[in-house]
């Protein structure tokens, strides 16, 4: 490793030159911190995430309620929790925004997020742009069959409460459930076709809101090339993230990007699509 290469984005002023002036193929990689100033709760957060408001599900363990086989024996926690956080209660957070702000200057290759709560749909990013790696709410299947199943069916059924859903229970012969990826599942097929093409052509990585503690998902940063640079948005260090190549700003995820777009001369264009799309 040469030090100009050990040198190259040592501060944030020099990855902003590289972004002006290289760069051609983003890949913005997600997690649940970039949902929270929506309103929707981390996993992992000691007190305030998700995991840790549960007591009320009674699960055997917090991770229960992801997981299929416990699904299949008692789904009503499932569903419970999906009436609270079904797409549609919750408005796009500025990261949200920050990365269809990429899509739109022609930059984002693609957005691998681990959230399930589709706001990367509700920002108006282009969904061909967006790998949901741990699925979402966007469509639903019968959990033996595969059966395609309409989303919306099942938003009205889930919503109307248990007797909704045991009524569409009944109504197909067996439990449905919005394509959400449970423990005990395999991650989509498009995940694994498209990291196979788009991480070889990433020229700058951006992480923002995770734990990278989760794989495969967390293994992803490990797949471009030791010459691409790596931008680490997060409220903690996470993942391997060294000096040579990596950036990294230690806050929150929309004073993160807030703060880049403005050292990109991006502000008016953010904030004009935040404005635009709140409600009235």
């Amino acid at each position: 490793m040469t030090d100009e290469k050990m040198n190259k984005f040592e501060n944030i002023e020099e990855l902003v030159k590289y972004i002006s002036s290289d760069v051609k193929n983003i890949i913005v990689m997600t997690g649940a911190g970039i949902s929270v100033s929506a309103g929707i709760p981390d996993f992992r957060t000691p007190g305030t995430g998700l995991y840790s408001q549960l007591e009320k599900y009674d699960l055997p363990y917090p991770e229960a309620i992801f997981s299929i086989d416990y699904f299949k024996k008692n789904p009503k926690p499932f569903y419970t929790l999906a009436k609270e956080i079904y797409p549609g209660n919750f408005c796009p957070t500025p990261t949200h925004y920050f990365i269809r702000l990429l899509e739109e200057k022609g930059l984002l290759l693609r957005n691998y997020t681990q959230n399930i709560d589709s706001l990367e749909n509700e920002a108006g990013i282009n969904k061909e742009l967006i790998v949901a790696a741990h699925g979402n709410f966007d469509t639903a299947s019968t959990i033996k069959g595969k059966h395609k199943i309409n989303p919306e069916e099942v938003k009205t059924s889930i919503m109307e409460g248990e007797e909704g859903w045991k009524r569409m229970r009944q109504k197909y012969g067996e439990l449905i459930k919005p394509d959400i990826v449970f423990f005990g599942e395999p991650l989509p097929y498009r995940f694994y076709e498209l990291m196979k093409e788009d991480f070889v052509k990433c020229d700058l990585l951006i992480v923002i809101g995770t734990s990278l503690q989760v794989q495969p998902f967390a293994s992803l940063i490990n797949l471009v090339s030791e010459d691409t640079p790596r931008l680490l948005i997060n409220r903690e260090k996470v993942g391997n993230f060294y000096k040579y190549r990596d950036i990294t700003l230690i806050k929150d995820c929309d004073t993160g990007v807030r703060e880049l777009a403005c050292s990109l001369g991006w502000s008016v264009e953010l904030l004009s699509l935040i404005h635009i799309s709140e409600p009235t």
